[in-house]
């Protein structure tokens, strides 16, 4: 059975997917730290466990390491690490995430990103871009395997079976264009370079936004719309921040549950899913985020009690996730919506 897992890492992203494949596929990484800081980070994210205000919660304060996460639930290695765009709060740990599970596939863009690691850079190591950029530059066909794949690509493993039958991982890349990555690295605004990716399994739909912006959204509706129309999940563009965006979207996606990384509340899109009565979680309301999918449903799990016990009546404890039910998010029809 499908499992996703959105993981509160401070104010970038993580999301794991365990296919039924058996693949791992892992979509940007934030607050990976070296293995001497595990138990450390191990303690941090089990105190926030049942701490927290109602309405802030406060579980920004206790962000999980993906390495120790990953570990902790017996995951050992990754068939495909997917930078969405090249910010470092998408891939802050990312070297020694590579050296810890060793990805069999890199999915990157051929952008031109560069970085002055000074003021606005403290919090992210400076190794990272270096060894991201290293990448970028030599384009290994091996260990790993960089792809730099577009809208529409179909291929082996990722959307088509092994023998290139049936929808493989099910996986499909609505955002960039070739065009819009050139337009990204004229402006030197990244955004729209950024990858979507739609998840299809069973008859659910989940949509991985990344930080695309206004154009990768225009190019979605023109030329996906029948594939975002009342989608089941969104994990929300740009963490779910305001970011001067065109939310018009909204009508469209219309999804049923939408999760919003973290972030300070005065820049979250609040309001665009409140008016249109669009429920959200938040990481700093939930801490990690589970989607567990059976039965054609995405039961939700979050790891913070407290928001659990507040948020439902009918909240139980799962050992096999560590985590306590929210509720359940069931699959609808695309057939509908502005």
């Amino acid at each position: 059975m499908p499992m996703l897992h959105f993981l509160n890492v401070k104010s970038g992203d993580c999301s794991i997917i365990e296919h039924v494949s058996g693949h791992i596929t892992v979509i940007d990484v934030c607050n990976a730290k070296t293995p001497d800081v595990y138990a450390e980070a191990a303690a941090k994210v089990a105190a926030g466990k049942e701490r927290g205000i109602l309405g802030n919660f406060g579980q920004k304060d206790y962000p999980v390491n993906p390495i120790t996460y990953m570990r902790e639930r017996g995951i050992n290695s990754v068939f495909r690490f997917i930078l969405t765009h090249p910010d470092c709060d998408h891939l802050d740990g990312m070297k020694v995430f590579f050296e810890t599970f060793s990805p069999a596939n890199f999915w990157d863009t051929d952008n031109d990103a560069e970085k002055e690691f000074g003021d606005d850079y403290f919090a992210y190591d400076e190794d990272d871009w270096k060894f991201y950029k290293k990448l970028r530059i030599e384009k290994p066909t091996d260990d790993p395997k960089r792809l730099t794949l577009l809208s529409g690509s179909i291929g082996q493993y990722f959307n088509k079976g092994e023998n290139n039958e049936g929808g493989g991982d099910g996986l499909h890349i609505l955002s960039p264009t070739k065009e819009l990555v050139a337009s990204g690295c004229e402006s030197g605004d990244y955004n729209d370079c950024s990858y979507a990716i739609l998840y299809k399994t069973g008859e659910l739909r989940i949509l991985f936004a990344g930080d695309t912006h206004d154009a990768s959204w225009d190019h979605i509706l023109k030329n996906h719309r029948a594939d975002v129309i009342n989608v089941d999940l969104l994990i929300a563009p740009h963490h779910g921040r305001d970011s001067d965006r065109d939310w018009s979207i909204l009508d469209t996606l219309n999804p049923s549950l939408t999760l919003f990384g973290n972030a300070s509340s005065e820049h979250l899109a609040y309001s665009a899913f409140s008016s249109r009565g669009l429920p959200i979680i938040t990481n700093n309301q939930a801490g990690n985020i589970i989607g567990h999918i059976v039965d054609n449903v995405i039961n939700i799990y979050v790891t913070h009690k407290n928001y659990a016990e507040h948020s439902t009546a009918n909240t139980f404890y799962a050992d096999s996730f560590d985590a306590y039910y929210w509720g359940t998010v069931r699959p609808r029809k695309a057939t509908t919506g502005a």
